[in-house]
């Protein structure tokens, strides 16, 4: 049983710190880790040396900047990109730049991008050129020592991009080729030769192209125009005959093909009933896909060859980790040592580094050592069918020592929407909210990804109309099922999730007794003059296509409906909020005051799309916690 409302306060430090880590890859050779280190407005790359873990190199590029992706591109050097975020729950927008490190000491160089001439970091590179362009890794060339392929695009509206070979050593850089289409993303065979080429230009409409050679032609493989479905490379075979493709279908979620990169004759090689591959297996150390992770409810894989060495490996190491989700992050180039993460709802992460030959795994580092998995809430899914017969995923969060009946309970959509989706994982807001004794109801209501192109086309132009029922018809399951006391519900999301939270308390007023947005929409209108969506062709066709026309929004918008909301309300928003501008809290506000509504709520200027400083992040969740408290039950937060 839960202890009494107010029994015991608790501190919610331990679920807004950041981790050691986020991600981590052995070297080439084996010698060093690189990892991604989180920092409170930033992300630095930090170099350890695998003998001690003795920290030997990093790089760390400044406020709302962060280190993302990146790799190792000889036994010595990693090459990494940036991305810029203004607020913890901002979608990183890719800078363009590639930066080279090295363990052995050499300071961090920028080979290319719009910040080449950034007068601070120095340089002892002569040969790159200050261009404003935006450049990504597209194949690290094994076979060539110190070059690189790059894909490089000018800052321009849905741009043509070029591909560059590109040296590590003196930034220079030679073309080789052209993309046939807007906004594209190269795929490059064994030896280094471009062959595969996407995107999609204004109009939002995907096209793929393949290649024989660079001497040759690009054909079109697949118009979503006339197929209806988008498709994308992940790979090819050993001897670079097969091209493997991602593909959606007309209905289901996508599946795996393998194409004939002469005939073009396809043989689909794994496809699951429910869920889309949510990641791409390859052979350790290379490029060649040879299965997928699916989420289906929990993390699982499947492979082309149920029998192939990999999939044996995993199978193995799946069973030593009874309960985790096991990733191969990466490998040295002999295959002795795999590094391999392990996660779970309870688990936010710990990395092992596996012995091939001897057969032993060596814990390397956990994300996040002060959480006991033994301690924390179990994440389980469910599935039930909404009003119009579609079936939904989701997950109930129970908190630890509960019988899961009659619960006070915080119904939490996710943001996004289209396309994001919630899983089975370690879930900070859920974590903390059932350690103050509340369960977490989360959905996967239509428009969310996961579940192939009709289910997310099912949400296009459905923000507080279907896809706000199937929140509802969650929430009221719950409620039948007898886990959720429907006398003490609240709702509560951030970005998008505030959006439904505000419209669950408009549109259900008996259903839930409190609702909470954080860094939300609530004026929809809005979106199509400010933010940073609509500033692009391709972005004024997707709010068009897939949230609607401004005078049909007007309807679905919570400022026009707060007379209608008889719940108490928390906001919380950020100034400098660039993805969900403050004036949509703000006119939320004024809207509920001029209805005689209870309102609360925390303004940070200085922040973005989600509070980056810990300090305010503990004020904010405190403050959440104290609300809930007040309206459906349990705890309050330490004041500490």
């Amino acid at each position: 049983m839960l202890p009494p409302a107010g029994a015991w306060a608790l501190d919610v430090q331990d679920f807004v710190r950041t981790g050691s880590f986020e991600d981590l890859k052995i070297s080439p050779r084996g010698d060093y880790f690189a990892a991604t280190v989180p920092l409170d407005d930033r992300t630095a790359l930090a170099i350890l040396r695998r003998s001690d873990n003795a920290l030997v190199a990093t790089a760390n590029l400044g406020e709302n900047t962060h280190v993302s992706e990146f790799t190792w591109v000889d036994d010595d050097r990693v090459l990494f990109s940036d991305a810029r975020k203004f607020g913890r729950l901002d979608q990183p927008q890719m800078a363009g730049n590639l930066y080279v490190t090295s363990a052995s000491g050499a300071r961090t160089e920028i080979l290319v991008g719009q910040h080449v001439d950034v007068p601070t970091l120095g340089t002892s590179i002569r040969g790159k050129k200050a261009e404003p362009v935006a450049a990504f890794l597209v194949d690290e060339l094994w076979a060539e020592q110190d070059f690189v392929l790059i894909s490089v695009a000018p800052f321009t509206d849905d741009p043509f991009t070029r591909i560059e070979k590109m040296s590590l050593s003196s930034g220079r850089r030679v073309p080789v080729g052209r993309a046939p289409v807007r906004r594209a993303r190269f795929l490059a065979d064994h030896s280094g030769t471009v062959r595969a080429a996407y995107g999609a230009g204004a109009d939002n409409v995907n096209k793929l192209y393949l290649r024989d050679d660079e001497g040759s032609a690009w054909r079109l493989v697949n118009d979503e125009s006339t197929s209806g479905r988008i498709e994308w490379p992940i790979g090819f075979s050993e001897d670079d005959s097969v091209v493997y493709l991602q593909s959606e279908q007309i209905d289901g979620p996508d599946a795996i093909v393998a194409m004939d990169a002469g005939s073009g004759g396809r043989t689909t090689v794994l496809v699951d009933d429910e869920v889309a591959p949510e990641a791409i297996i390859y052979r350790p150390y290379t490029r060649i896909p040879v299965g997928a992770r699916f989420m289906d409810g929990m993390d699982r894989t499947a492979f082309f060859d149920a029998e192939s060495p990999v999939a044996r490996q995993y199978r193995s190491l799946e069973a030593a980790f009874p309960g985790q989700s096991v990733t191969v992050t990466s490998a040295t180039r002999d295959g002795k040592y795999l590094l391999i993460q392990t996660t779970s709802d309870r688990n936010p992460g710990d990395f092992f580094l596996f012995d091939t030959l001897a057969k032993k795994a060596q814990h390397v580092v956990s994300r996040r050592e002060w959480f006991d998995p033994a301690e924390m809430a179990e994440m389980k899914p469910f599935a039930i069918t909404a009003r119009d017969g579609l079936r939904l995923q989701g997950y109930l969060t129970i908190p630890p020592g509960s019988d899961g009946r009659n619960l006070p309970f915080v119904v939490m959509p996710h943001g996004g929407p289209f396309g994001v989706y919630d899983r089975w994982m370690f879930n900070d807001e859920a974590q903390l909210l059932a350690a103050a004794g509340y369960g977490v109801l989360q959905v996967n209501f239509r428009g969310s990804g996961n579940r192939g192109r009709r289910f997310e086309s099912a949400g296009a132009r459905q923000w507080g109309r279907t896809m706000q029922d199937d929140v509802t018809d969650a929430t009221r399951w719950a409620i039948e099922q007898e886990i959720a006391d429907p006398a003490r519900l609240c709702i509560y999301g951030a970005s998008y999730g505030a959006y439904a939270a505000l419209m669950g308390v408009a549109r259900e007023p008996g259903l839930y007794r409190c609702a909470a947005g954080y860094v939300g929409v609530y004026d929809l209108p809005l979106m199509h003059g400010t933010g940073d969506i609509q500033r692009r062709g391709s972005g004024e066709t997707y709010l068009r296509e897939w949230i609607g026309p401004p005078e049909e929004l007007q309807a679905v918008s919570p400022t026009r409906m707060a007379d209608r909301i008889l719940a108490p309300v928390f906001l919380a928003a950020g100034g400098e909020d660039d993805r969900a501008p403050i004036e949509h809290t703000r006119r939320m506000e004024r809207a509920l005051r001029a209805a005689g509504r209870e309102v609360e709520t925390l303004y940070y200027p200085t922040e973005g799309h989600g509070f980056y400083r810990e300090a305010n992040r503990m004020e904010f969740y405190r403050r959440l916690l104290s609300f809930l408290s007040r309206n459906i039950g349990t705890q309050t937060p330490a004041a500490h």
